[in-house]
């Protein structure tokens, strides 16, 4: 059976001041209607069945999820005790299934994409399942075409064809400079990594045994505790000594069985305050504004402020603002490092209570 099993342990601390740590962003509202996690959910309850929901977030979010996500069942949200990367919990994710079905497949993604078309998501889905059928070993990950020559991801180097359409991986890039990234594009051979990942729970499990046993042996102590009384010691006891690593340099760069399929859809990771004008149009001096704003002589600025609260602008260009009710941003756009700089700052002079 095919289970959807999403990551929400992220911080997203490039959203401040409306995310916070107590409401990290996949619990916003980004983008549409509904949150970026219930998005997410609402993407995947398409073609898999709420038996089939899982999601994986730190203790301190459990509440906000259940609160979110009323549908999926109460012992299927699955909290980490503290952050360890994607490799430990993708791994305590495939343990988990493999109590309750026979033999998984794993469709693992973030709760804080978006993603345009939940058909031509299925369909690539469907394309991936298929793979993993065929291929028990075989880990397949979505290539995204790039169409512009981005810096802030990761792109996938494909290789030779392969059957089904995918290609074998020939190498992961890290986020290049411009220069890189504009050669990328013109190549035509890299795809943005967009961190969605489908393979069979018990092959991932394998590829965390052969390339970090260190992981592999804690997840085998922990499922001797599985559905049993002493399962929350347990975990509170083994998870924090786990290495904290991605599943990327984990396993994906590692193995001989990783094959890239080209996503048909659009996406976006909504890293940044940025994402929001690839997400909304524009007017006519190329601002981006999601409540009420005048601008005077202001040009190339993101606003985004409550619907009771008027931004007015004059003179000002490349600017981001974001107000709250308890903090306002305003910040260089070309400088998107700099919020880390912020965050660090507010720390040292005593505004914790902000963050």
């Amino acid at each position: 059976m095919l289970h959807a099993v999403i990551l929400a342990g992220g911080g997203g601390t490039r959203f401040w001041p409306e995310s916070r740590r107590a409401r990290p962003k996949q619990f916003l509202n980004l983008s549409g209607e509904r949150s970026l996690i219930q998005a997410t959910l609402d993407r995947c309850g398409k073609f898999i069945p709420p038996v089939g929901h899982w999601v994986i977030t730190n203790e301190n979010y459990a509440a906000e999820t259940a609160q979110q996500l009323p549908d999926v069942p109460p012992e299927q949200i699955l909290l980490e005790p503290c952050g360890r990367n994607t490799a430990p919990c993708i791994g305590l994710a495939a343990m988990q299934l493999l109590a309750v079905d026979r033999d998984p497949i794993m469709l693992v993604l973030p709760a804080d994409h978006v993603i345009a078309s939940d058909e031509q998501f299925q369909a690539a889905v469907a394309a991936a399942v298929q793979i993993v059928q065929d291929e028990p070993q075989s880990l397949v990950l979505f290539g995204v075409k790039p169409n512009y020559p981005a810096t802030g991801f990761g792109y996938i180097q494909r290789g030779e064809p392969m059957d089904h359409g995918a290609f074998r991986v020939q190498a992961f890039q890290e986020k290049p400079d411009r220069s890189t990234a504009e050669r990328y594009l013109a190549d035509g051979k890299y795809y943005w990594n967009c961190g969605i990942f489908v393979w069979r729970a018990r092959a991932i499990l394998d590829a965390l045994h052969a390339f970090v046993p260190e992981i592999s042996e804690r997840l085998k102590i922990l499922q001797q505790s599985l559905r049993k009384p002493e399962w929350d010691a347990a975990l509170a006891r083994e998870f924090p000594l786990m290495t904290s690593i991605s599943i990327d340099y984990a396993v994906l760069e590692r193995s001989p069985d990783v094959c890239v399929l080209e996503a048909p859809f659009t996406w976006d990771d909504v890293g940044s305050w940025q994402a929001l004008a690839r997400a909304r149009s524009q007017d006519d001096h190329n601002n981006t504004a999601d409540g009420p704003f005048c601008g005077v002589e202001s040009d190339n600025c993101i606003i985004r402020t409550s619907p009771d609260h008027l931004v007015a602008t004059f003179g000002v260009n490349n600017l981001i603002i974001v107000h709250t009710p308890t903090a306002t941003l305003v910040a260089d756009r070309n400088d998107e490092n700099a919020l880390r700089r912020v965050i660090a700052e507010l720390e040292r002079q005593g505004y914790a209570e902000f963050l």
